[in-house]
């Protein structure tokens, strides 16, 4: 196959590339520039896409002895990435940015690029597997369970299953990537990984979010509506959150205050007991299924993932309806705040994703 390999500079998109070669397909190297700044966008294992992350992918595509292109992306990541980011936290919703930038940017804007230069797949560097289904090409979690990334590839939809090329997705470990790395020579095998929000370097997401929506004070309250406190915008706040809440005094009986809701309208922040934070009912919306062959009927295997790295879920039952998805779990689970990705599986393998709209208590006759 004609493979089109997104290069990042890392280590993992570049041992996938080789692997690539490897296998036989004819493989060019593409990094894509998501930055105006690259400049000023990595701030030791902070962020990416700066001169230095181009450089490195540079350097790799010629050691591994393909064609090296640069495609400037910038402007399509700011307005379908960054600014839906912000326009998310506007809304009171905690986004992921890394499923908007893989949904937009990797699989929609590298795939279609891909697909009118005459390529047949795209291969990058993601922990997760494709496997041969009896009904066609399934996603299932990556080998190493450390490093799978499974979780942010299922937003890529149905059609990109079989135009799509995961070589690390048996990889055992992040150590084993680093050894074929070095093995190959490859420049960037001790290369730190990136983490938080590549476009927060500097990880003061509060900071950034003060640029772009201001400061407005609001009130900090109880649920049953005293005023325990104020702050300067609900945006600040995500469901779950703990610390910064700067109350001056403590909950009747000592016990810590987490949010459990924020108030676009009204500016305010609620704040409770963790028992307040337990839901067993979330419902979803923009559902994007998979697997035509599983319609996530019958509950054994099935679970949901709520988190890039969390815990799966077991799911108690499970129903959809067009673009909507409600997921009864089987057991309690904390932190669901409107606007996160929820993957289902079954077993290992990918059923579907959806943006979560809110999360309840399962009333007595659900």
């Amino acid at each position: 196959m004609r493979v089109l390999a997104a290069l990042s500079g890392g280590v993992d998109s570049a041992v996938a590339a080789a692997l690539a070669v490897e296998a036989g397909h004819e493989v060019v190297g593409v990094h894509m520039a998501l930055s105006s700044q690259p400049a000023a966008c990595r701030v030791g294992s902070r962020g990416c896409c700066s001169v230095e992350d181009a450089g490195d992918a540079a350097r790799a595509a010629e050691i591994i002895g393909i064609p090296f292109y640069v495609w400037d992306l910038a402007e399509e990541f700011e307005e379908a990435v960054i600014a839906d980011f912000v326009e998310q936290y506007r809304a009171g919703h905690t986004p992921n940015p890394c499923v908007r930038c893989n949904e937009f940017v990797k699989f929609r804007e590298l795939s279609d690029r891909a697909r009118a230069l005459g390529f047949d797949a795209v291969c990058t560097g993601h922990y997760a597997a494709l496997v041969d289904g009896p009904s066609g090409p399934e996603l299932h979690r990556g080998a190493d369970p450390d490093k799978d990334q499974s979780y942010v590839l299922a937003v890529m939809g149905p059609q990109e299953l079989g135009r799509v090329v995961l070589p690390l997705g048996e990889a055992p470990s992040k150590a084993w990537v680093r050894a074929e790395a070095e093995r190959r020579g490859l420049g960037v095998s001790n290369k730190p990984d990136s983490y938080d929000i590549c476009f927060i370097p500097d990880g003061d997401t509060q900071g950034f979010l003060r640029e772009r929506l201001g400061e407005e004070t609001g009130r900090i309250v109880s649920p049953d509506g005293r005023v325990l406190g104020s702050h300067q915008g609900y945006w600040n706040f995500t469901v779950g959150q703990r610390r910064g809440l700067r109350l001056d005094r403590p909950a009747p009986d000592g016990a810590p205050r987490y949010v459990i809701e924020t108030r676009p309208e009204s500016n305010e922040v609620v704040v409770g007991a963790a028992q307040l934070l337990s839901v067993e009912r979330i419902e979803c919306e923009r559902a994007v299924w998979l697997a035509a062959d599983d319609p996530g009927e019958g509950a054994e295997g099935l679970s949901a993932q709520i988190r890039a790295h969390g815990e799966p879920i077991p799911v108690a039952r499970l129903t959809r309806s067009g673009e909507r998805l409600v997921v009864d779990l089987a057991e309690a689970t904390r932190g669901v705040a409107a606007g996160q990705s929820l993957v289902v599986y079954r077993g290992t393998r990918v059923l579907g994703e959806a943006t979560i709209a809110s999360a309840t208590r399962r009333g007595p006759d659900a």
